[in-house]
């Protein structure tokens, strides 16, 4: 059935590849994105398709268009960006799923909300399960993301409850993939940059903790299943990819790929930095009949071949001549 769709923070990582596929199915698509971290060459080669519109917009602000279906992702999702300011960062969260959600209840929709594995905070329970409460700081320096998206959830299971909506709340794991932003200071762009330009890999403690990494085709799948199900589902769900790798498991995989000759260096560990991190996705395999197919490596290489080409095109020297495969 051919639909008109909005994608709020259309135009950053996960938002431009949820966009693609929707195109690709043959809808039509909003993209609304205020380009604080999204880029427009995350969307340039959608910008001549005329089943794709572009609105700069922040999503603070009330918004009045009409569409059939809203995925709101939109959020800074990488502590340098989301502690850049943190108020905007939780008024995005929080006032952006008030205004989304309103119009979803006017225009009679669903809505699907981009939550987060940070809802768990620095889990003691492990993996984690949807029914996990969670061990999150309010009051610290990751609080401004942690709880603005916890609020989000809240919200939508009171229109849910109070408006009888159908809406519904995924969240998300480490994901990975083409169109991350170079300086994100994310684990997987960080390492893969810095073997890239011959840099030193730097890895935060001792490398002993744990991280589970879904490529990005894998992720817009599970959203768009999700998407699909009928008003009775209406989540929290897990989506990432339950295979567990330290972080010095990944930096070694970058370098093995990259063939780069960067050295590993460690600093101390931030503060209220996860030490595991790993999602327990039986919901999704039960409720969408869904699980990640791509593994780290494959992914991996396809993600290095982007950041090889973006640091190229950039007039930066990569410190490889081809990627290992």
């Amino acid at each position: 059935m051919h639909k008109r769709i909005l994608v709020t923070g259309g135009a950053g990582f996960l938002g431009s590849h949820l966009c693609e596929r929707l195109l690709d199915s043959g809808h039509d698509v909003l993209c609304v994105d205020n380009f604080f971290t999204g880029t427009r060459r995350n969307i340039s080669h959608m910008l001549d398709h005329k089943s794709f519109e572009l609105l700069r917009h922040d999503v603070t602000f009330p918004l009045y268009v009409e569409v059939d279906e809203i995925y709101n992702l939109a959020c800074p999702a990488s502590p340098i960006h989301y502690q850049f300011d943190p108020v905007q960062t939780t008024k995005t969260s929080v006032i952006g799923a008030i205004n989304m959600l309103g119009l979803a209840k006017r225009l009679k929709i669903k809505l699907l909300q981009a939550s987060t594995s940070e809802v768990y905070g620095d889990p003691t329970v492990h993996p984690q399960p949807e029914e996990y409460w969670g061990n999150v700081n309010a009051v610290g320096l990751r609080s401004c993301y942690d709880e603005g998206k916890r609020c989000a959830e809240t919200l939508v299971f009171d229109y849910v409850r109070q408006h009888k909506l159908a809406a519904k709340v995924v969240r998300i794991f480490n994901t990975y993939g083409p169109r991350m932003h170079p300086n994100d200071g994310r684990v997987v762009s960080n390492f893969i940059v810095q073997a890239l330009e011959g840099r030193d890999i730097t890895l935060y403690g001792d490398g002993s903790q744990t991280r589970s990494f879904c490529y990005v085709d894998d992720l817009i799948e599970a959203k768009i299943r999700m998407m699909s199900t009928g008003p009775e589902v209406t989540g929290p769900v897990n989506i990432g990819n339950p295979t567990e790798f330290t972080i010095r498991d990944l930096a070694e995989l970058v370098l093995e790929i990259t063939g780069s000759k960067s050295r590993l260096v460690f600093e101390p560990l931030p503060a209220d930095d996860p030490k595991q991190r790993q999602p327990n996705i039986s919901k999704a395999n039960k409720v969408l009949d869904w699980e990640p197919k791509i593994s780290l490596r494959d992914g991996l290489i396809k993600t290095i071949a982007y950041f090889d080409g973006l640091l190229s095109s950039a007039g930066k020297t990569a410190a490889i001549g081809a990627i290992r495969v």
